[in-house]
């Protein structure tokens, strides 16, 4: 797997709903090896952002290339996309949803997603349809992570899940990401809770990107939390 410099580009890239517009002339060109937090208030354009990065949705203007290559339909062999709504089939197991995302793509490490239903205290033979909310999030953590590919995309991952959990959620991301081969970009509203795991942050705000830096820079440098600088940045 060859991944390049920049695993993501984005030049001018504009998007527009009936009545919003959701992207508006957004640059952006991050390196590989990181994990990036999207931040900013709802409706800023993050979750519209990760889809183009995944090829699931076109933008109206401008260009988009990951690991080097136009983003298309296609791009679904280089990108693992978390969606934040649920989207997984009620009626298969655990274990079922492993081997369905296992025959979708040739990269899905199954023993690996077993190893991580261990850690995310998931049972294999329950259906999804009784997992609660949480552990449905825990699954799609799973599904994405057993992923090999250079870009990994998780919207709002931490969404549904217990305060009291999320610790050791975090923890199992970064025990099973490879960052000498892989990129996480995550959309995030519990901004402290991730500080931690973050290299960079992306802010955004009414579908602009309002400001990029290297977290060990913000604190570092300029004595701030994530938090404080995003209100000095995006209000």
């Amino acid at each position: 797997m060859l991944v390049l410099e920049n695993i993501v580009e984005l030049d001018g890239v504009s998007k527009k709903y009936v009545g919003q517009q959701a992207l508006n002339n957004a640059s952006l060109a991050l390196p590989g090896g990181k994990i990036v937090g999207l931040v900013g208030p709802n409706g800023s354009g993050k979750s519209t952002m990760l889809k183009i990065m995944a090829g699931l949705v076109h933008p109206g203007g401008g260009s988009v290339k990951v690991n080097g290559k136009k983003v298309t339909r296609r791009s679904a062999a280089e990108v693992a996309y978390m969606s934040e709504l649920d989207i997984l089939y009620p009626f298969y197991t655990v274990e079922e949803t492993l081997l369905f995302n296992a025959g979708l793509f040739p990269d899905f490490d199954l023993a690996k997603a077993r190893e991580m239903l261990v850690s995310m205290q998931l049972e294999p033979g329950k259906k999804v349809k009784a997992l609660s909310k949480g552990n449905r999030g825990r699954l799609k953590i799973v599904l994405v992570l057993a992923r090999d590919v250079p870009l990994v995309l998780m919207d709002e991952p931490l969404s549904g899940l217990d305060p009291m959990v999320r610790d050791a959620i975090i923890k199992s991301l970064i025990s099973y990401l490879n960052l000498a081969r892989q990129t996480v970009i995550m959309s995030t509203h519990e901004v402290a809770e991730v500080e931690p795991i973050l290299d960079t942050v992306v802010a955004m705000r009414n579908g602009r990107i309002c400001g990029m830096a290297e977290v060990e820079d913000i604190r570092g440098v300029h004595g701030l939390s994530l938090v404080e600088w995003m209100k000095r940045g995006i209000g």
